[in-house]
């Protein structure tokens, strides 16, 4: 079986239809609209690198006689942080299927409140079991958000500014991680909050934030892209209809017609089978692109996100309530990556921009590894070191998940980007937290040395893999990357992709 459902429970097909939404929504210009639909969408990442920086942050903390759980620092930044990323893996999977089925709007509300509910009984734990087994569900609804959102955000924002507003929205993750930092700062402080208090606390904050984001994501509206195909072509004319009406009374001024049509064969499901066949078969070159990009930017973050912190503590003697700020720093540095080089990914083009963040990320990686390597680095100077590695490395990285949600045709976007988001993130995200814990809780240089050799040269096999593979996807239309398998002449890869 392929995963295709019967025809007596759901057919296959509804109809053929001509429509002009694509080319509606790319010649919209900027708007309070997409304003409403960049908050509603893109602050997940806010809340994503506000969980896995306190993690990070305050490990030592929870690992200290006092905390509440008999738990020790490697646990949380090797054996949690591995879980968190396999719930995330598999959360991608299993709501990236439910996302292309059941539509964007639906999926990213269930997947808030799964993390909504995960974070708050994280804070909860009062057993080592407890805070591993939330830590899996809450990595279980930020996958979720990863398939669900990226696919949502470049289906709504128009293809002229899609790849900026795609980074700068994936890079928001690092104002969240600039938030976690800082907080854990203050929830450390045993003046102000008892040991068993203050980390709980933080993890409470991340709840809050996110309730404040659920109210402002009921307003985001259903793709129009995936209605057309899913039997809703009237429902996505008006919705698109009414945004055009709201910008022409905000701007003063009509609009522009659109630049064209496609006609599609609208269906209710796409099976397994047919996904697999047209990620691998159809689109080869883009498929080894797509896991190239994720294996190398997911064993650099996670392993560095998770354990930088220690290696703070470990390497330079700094206080564990003290490595909040330090992180606070090269956050900055990772956020300000995707802000200011977006617009080059727009404008210069996807595969110079690429390939060319990954393999210089690597390059300065691998001279970070030979300073420390020496003993010529100190706490302030290797946090510089990463700043500017992590300035080149965020916008690589950010770049990936446009990379899935743009180059494969629309009915298969949410379970791309979700599978090559599993696939990445298992092989690079799960064995990076564990090398590095294991590494660095060693007090060895060498042994930390080498975990940075891995990533770095993971960074740079990914650049020369984006200098070869990479999409010239910049300003084009969704459908003119990959046309929908919907469509009445679906293509091939060709010598544009």
């Amino acid at each position: 079986m392929t995963g295709e459902p019967s025809s007596a429970s759901v057919p296959a097909s509804t109809g053929t239809i001509t429509t002009a939404v694509p080319a509606r929504l790319d010649r919209l210009p900027w708007s309070r609209w997409h304003w409403m639909i960049v908050i509603g969408l893109g602050t997940v990442w806010i809340l994503d690198g506000l969980e896995v920086t306190i993690v990070g942050n305050v490990a030592g903390r929870i690992a200290e006689e006092g905390s509440g759980l008999d738990i020790t620092s490697a646990q949380i930044t090797g054996l949690a942080a591995a879980l968190y990323v396999a719930g995330a893996c598999l959360g991608a999977l299993f709501f990236g299927w439910l996302t292309d089925r059941y539509g964007r709007r639906k999926l990213f509300m269930v997947t808030l409140i799964v993390y909504l509910t995960a974070t708050a009984l994280t804070a909860l734990s009062f057993e080592t079991w407890w805070f591993f087994l939330f830590r899996f569900l809450t990595g279980f609804g930020i996958g979720g958000e990863y398939a669900a959102i990226n696919s949502a955000i470049d289906e709504l924002i128009p293809s002229h500014y899609r790849g900026r507003v795609d980074l700068i929205i994936n890079g928001s993750y690092w104002l969240g991680a600039i938030g976690g930092a800082l907080l854990s700062v203050v929830m450390l402080d045993t003046d102000i909050f008892p040991k068993d208090l203050g980390w709980r606390l933080s993890f409470g904050l991340g709840v809050v934030l996110g309730l404040v984001v659920l109210l402002v994501r009921r307003h985001v509206p259903e793709s129009p892209r995936w209605q057309f195909i899913h039997g809703q072509g009237e429902e996505a004319d008006a919705l698109v209809s009414s945004v055009e009406r709201e910008i022409e009374e905000e701007k003063g001024e009509p609009l522009p017609p659109p630049a064209g049509e496609i006609t599609i064969h609208q269906r209710k499901s796409i099976g397994f089978g047919l996904i697999a066949r047209t990620v691998f078969g159809r689109y080869p070159r883009r498929a080894v692109l797509g896991l190239s990009l994720f294996i190398g930017q997911a064993f650099l973050y996670n392993a560095i996100t998770f354990g930088f912190g220690a290696i703070l503590i470990t390497f330079f003697d700094v206080p564990t309530g003290s490595t909040g700020y330090y992180f606070a720093v090269i956050a900055a540095g990772n956020f300000m990556g995707p802000l200011l080089l977006g617009k080059l990914f727009d404008t210069v083009g996807r595969r110079i921009m690429i390939s060319g963040t990954y393999l210089l990320s690597g390059i300065l990686l691998f001279g970070t590894a030979w300073l420390f390597d020496n003993g010529s680095l100190t706490a302030t100077t290797m946090t510089a070191c990463w700043c500017v590695v992590l300035f080149f490395a965020s916008a690589g990285a950010s770049s990936a998940y446009l990379t899935v949600s743009e180059i494969f045709p629309m009915e298969t976007r949410a379970m791309a980007i979700a599978f090559f988001y599993a696939i990445g993130t298992a092989a690079g995200g799960i064995s990076g937290p564990l090398i590095f814990a294991d590494l660095t809780e060693s007090g060895v240089v060498g042994e930390t040395v080498l975990a940075f050799r891995i990533g770095a040269g993971l960074m740079c096999a990914a650049g020369l893999v984006a200098a070869f593979l990479a999409v010239n996807a910049e300003r084009r239309s969704l459908e003119d990357i990959a046309t929908p398998l919907s469509a009445t002449e679906p293509k091939t890869e060709g010598a544009r992709g």
